[in-house]
């Protein structure tokens, strides 16, 4: 925070950051279907995601109390991850609710409340559209902000459709004994946006700033259809085909971004 509150005692504010995030592909036969679910229970198992959420308690400066995690069959991983407030003082840059880094910038350490994610593998029955869900909640307690993970976590997977709401709960006293809702000035969550994920996303806001709670929905722009095919669709589709696999991909998307079936 660059003015900060002097408070009566311990900062009681609950802040939460939670994502939907989609990944989308095509897998045309059984068979390729099959393969990319073991692709993705191999590249986001509970093992990879731990990493990755460890990642995030060091972005946003707390102390890991107890790490649970389970990968589960047919498919699917969860990690839960119990943070506390670290012992000595947060730096200025820690604390304040600014962009965080990106997965190549990567520094500092962590602590606070919890962080879990959870991963839902999902193919349409006869369209051959795989979809990838990944649930992550970053909730701290105290001064330390899980808007330091945002760009980080957005990076950390093949990002098509992005979910995104951040809210402060409870309050806190300062030494008057005057009641604090919220401890920072925010008014979008794209703020906090890295210029590339700005350029690369079309983005939507629905946001109750009386109640402190703020809501982002993106939709990447523009997307190359080799980068979304797996197993044999990569070289057998003819270019009517890629065509067509191309509009079911895109109408997934938008589906899922609008939250409604659509008619094609």
């Amino acid at each position: 925070m660059k003015s900060k509150l002097k408070l009566h005692g311990f900062n009681n504010l609950t802040k939460t950051l939670s994502f939907n995030i989609y990944d989308i592909c095509y897998a045309e036969t059984p068979e390729d279907q099959q393969a990319y679910v073991e692709y993705i229970d191999q590249e986001y198992d509970a093992e990879r995601l731990t990493q990755i959420l460890t990642d995030v308690v060091d972005i946003i400066g707390a102390n890991i109390l107890n790490i649970a995690r389970q990968d589960y069959e047919p498919q699917g991983a969860s990690v839960t991850i119990l943070i506390s407030e670290q012992p000595v003082t947060p730096t200025d840059s820690q604390i304040e609710e600014s962009p965080g880094p990106l997965p190549e910038t990567i520094l500092a350490h962590l602590d606070k409340s919890h962080i879990t994610v959870h991963t839902y593998p999902e193919i349409h029955p006869d369209d051959g559209i795989a979809t990838f869900r990944v649930d992550i909640d970053v909730s701290t307690c105290g001064v330390i902000s899980p808007l330091k993970a945002l760009n980080y976590l957005i990076h950390q997977f093949d990002s098509d459709i992005v979910t995104v709401d951040y809210r402060v709960r409870g309050f806190t006293r300062d030494v008057e004994g005057r009641k604090h809702f919220i401890d920072h000035e925010i008014n979008s969550i794209q703020n906090y946006l890295s210029d590339d994920t700005r350029e690369a996303y079309q983005m939507t806001d629905v946001n109750v700033y009386q109640e402190n709670l703020f809501h982002t929905k993106m939709l990447l722009k523009d997307f190359e259809l080799e980068n979304y095919l797996f197993g044999d669709a990569t070289r057998t589709l003819s270019q009517e085909q890629r065509s067509k696999v191309e509009e079911r991909l895109r109408h997934e998307m938008l589906e899922i971004f609008y939250a409604r079936n659509m008619p094609r």
